[in-house]
């Protein structure tokens, strides 16, 4: 579940504020067509807005067109990366999975909308105003060999991939009959699937329990500097300093 919805801060009308969260991550469709939709929640006082508050539909290629269009209107500013796809295409809707790309999105969208400048871009008002339809077909309008980034022929090549595996893994039927070194080869392909999803599962687990310790490093510090503030002036400041360094060491995780 998501850490409950940002409420917008209380800000005078002076002090621009943007705030977004995703959430409510959805399946939808079944086998090559399946995709995950997330409802995404802005809130801010920006005169250039609809309202306060703006709820919307959206999809992965959204947040990917979004990246694509500050890369090239802004150039010379660090665009966030987006949080990477399923090395293992069985783990792409496991449940770890689907959360921490929720969270690597937020996090996306967050820090655009935190930057001075980027917060101002129209593509990002469009990107949390805009409806599905209307994103879909500004993102058909862009659509076309001519068009296409170097990422973007890197996927085709994935795609291509992807097909000649599911040949060769016998999820389509080969036009050639079966030889010795077809099964060799589909054996091999085979046992390295299975050892990638064992990787990626530990993986997953590390990550979380990473998290897991930087944020009780984080209570833990700011448990100290409360406990520092009833205590005696040396004492107090010995237990503010560790709960200064544990909240510090806590954001490299």
């Amino acid at each position: 579940m998501e850490e409950n919805r940002r409420q917008s801060p209380r800000s005078p009308k002076s002090q621009p504020y943007l705030s977004v969260s995703v959430t409510d991550p959805v399946k939808l469709g079944n086998g090559v067509q399946a995709d995950i939709s997330y409802r995404v929640i802005s809130q801010t006082n920006l005169p250039d807005y609809q309202g306060p508050e703006k709820i919307v539909i959206l999809r992965y290629n959204d947040f990917v067109w979004l990246r694509d269009r500050l890369f090239e209107r802004y150039k010379g500013i660090f665009i966030p990366p987006l949080p990477e796809k399923s090395a293992v295409e069985k783990f792409r809707f496991s449940a770890d999975f689907i959360e921490m790309r929720r969270q690597g999105l937020d996090t996306f969208v967050n820090r655009i909308a935190s930057h001075h400048e980027l917060r101002y871009s129209d593509d990002l008002r469009l990107f949390l105003q805009a409806d599905e339809e209307t994103m879909e077909r500004v993102r058909a309008q862009e659509i076309g060999l001519f068009k296409k980034k170097p990422a973007d022929f890197m996927q085709i090549f994935k795609d291509v991939q992807s097909n000649v595996s599911d040949v060769v893994l016998g999820k389509e039927k080969p036009v050639e009959e079966s030889t010795p070194e077809y099964e060799k080869m589909k054996h091999y392909i085979f046992e390295l699937e299975e050892h990638l999803a064992e990787a990626q599962k530990h993986a997953f687990r590390l990550v979380k329990r990473h998290r897991e310790l930087g944020q009780s490093l984080s209570d833990f510090g700011k448990a100290v500097k409360l406990l520092g503030a009833c205590e005696g002036e040396s004492l107090g400041k010995a237990f503010s300093e560790l709960g200064t360094k544990s909240e510090a060491l806590s954001m490299k995780l």
